[in-house]
């Protein structure tokens, strides 16, 4: 144990020692006298010497042989200083480590997540995070809301994202961005013809939920906005997944609903068209405990706030891209084969078949009018 003061500890026998007479001893090592020792620290030879003496009588040993050319290390001042410089730069270390912990440049990071981060506000934030902070190690557990709460409360969660902005004693609670809702629809559905679709356009459709906190949600929605209008839907709770969801919608066996984060993974046969109106927006928040010292939670939950400023003003790729409307391809029919293919799909020589044979036609369309020229004219032999 090193301290200010030269003096034993009774009660472990260890001496406490000075890491200023350490490092003074260390350069007269380097520089192997005095005189040169004191003028590279600025001090004098004298004190330099008074400290050097002082950390001997508190090791019982000398570490250096005085000669009127200058010092240089005993056997043991060579065995004590290689030691010494290694210690020094583990301490070293240990400061620099400490010090990128406090700034948040390392650490550990534990994030609970409910929802899909295949796009949308909390992938953008997790993405910007990392891209900053790379050396800190980032775990993700994903769970129900309420699960995730307790696991903050208990410090095994640095932060939780939720569902809603639920009012949690003893917890900081942001709200952070909303999603839309969107309806999952077979493709050949109706509806998918729609920019947009209302809550009322869906009062005759079986509606297939999966038994999910965001499917809960969902369906309470459904149900409050539907009864508005006197009409009561036609839901189906399934104990699925949601990929196995998206495929039965496919299947025809329903409709459903998702959040705008999970629309950006694509599947078969399956359209995705947002839900119109402030009732189609979902709220998400982050959680944690006001006294997380954690410092890479401090910089994770400062960067969180402060894109979510931005976030709700910006226009979503992902939603947009799954709301928009496929073109509709140009098709023309092939006598030769039995399908239909796009104009635009056809191969470069396919194309110049078809110059050739328009040029093939037009000339002989011009042969033949003149042959009918030519048959019309009267003969004056």
């Amino acid at each position: 144990m090193m301290e200010g003061k030269s003096a034993f500890k009774d009660s472990s026998r260890l001496p406490t020692i000075d890491l200023v007479s350490i490092t003074q001893a260390l350069v007269v090592a380097e520089c192997l006298s005095f005189h040169r020792a004191a003028r590279v620290l600025g001090n004098e030879p004298s004190t330099v010497g008074r400290r050097v003496r002082a950390l001997e009588d508190v090791l019982g040993v000398s570490l250096f042989e005085r000669t009127s050319a200058g010092v240089r290390p005993t056997t043991a001042g060579a065995r004590f200083f290689e030691q010494a410089r290694a210690v020094l730069r583990q301490l070293d270390d240990a400061v620099q480590v400490a010090g990128a912990a406090g700034r948040g440049v390392i650490g550990h990071l534990n994030i609970g997540i409910l929802s899909s981060m295949a796009a949308g506000f909390l992938r953008e934030v997790i993405r910007a995070y990392r891209a900053r902070h790379a050396k800190v190690e980032m775990h993700i557990l994903e769970g129900a809301s309420r699960e995730q709460i307790a696991l903050v409360r208990e410090n095994r969660l640095d932060v939780a994202f939720v569902l809603g902005a639920p009012d949690l004693p003893n917890c900081e609670v942001a709200q952070l961005w909303t999603e839309q809702i969107f309806v999952a629809l077979p493709k050949a559905h109706k509806l998918c013809d729609c920019d947009e679709i209302t809550w009322e356009s869906l009062r005759h459709e079986k509606v297939i939920l999966c038994q999910s906190e965001l499917g809960g949600a969902i369906h309470d929605r459904l149900i409050t906005r539907l009864a508005q209008f006197g009409y009561s839907p036609w839901v189906e709770r399934l104990d699925v997944g949601r990929e196995a969801l998206m495929h039965l919608v496919a299947m025809g066996l329903g409709v459903s609903f998702t959040s705008e984060a999970t629309v950006a993974t694509p599947f078969p046969e399956v359209t995705f068209r947002p839900i119109g109106g402030d009732a189609a927006r979902i709220p998400f928040s982050a959680v944690r405990l006001p006294n997380n010292d954690n410092p890479a939670l401090r910089r994770f939950w400062s960067l969180a706030r402060d894109m979510s400023k931005k976030w709700e003003k910006q226009p979503r790729d992902a939603a947009v891209a799954a709301s928009a409307k496929p073109k509709k391809s140009k098709l023309i029919s092939d006598s030769h084969h039995s399908h239909v293919v796009p104009a635009d799909a056809r191969s470069p020589d396919v194309k110049r078949q078809r110059v050739s044979g328009d040029r093939s036609r037009r000339a002989s369309t011009r042969a033949s009018g003149a042959a009918d020229r030519g048959a019309r004219r009267p003969n004056r032999g």
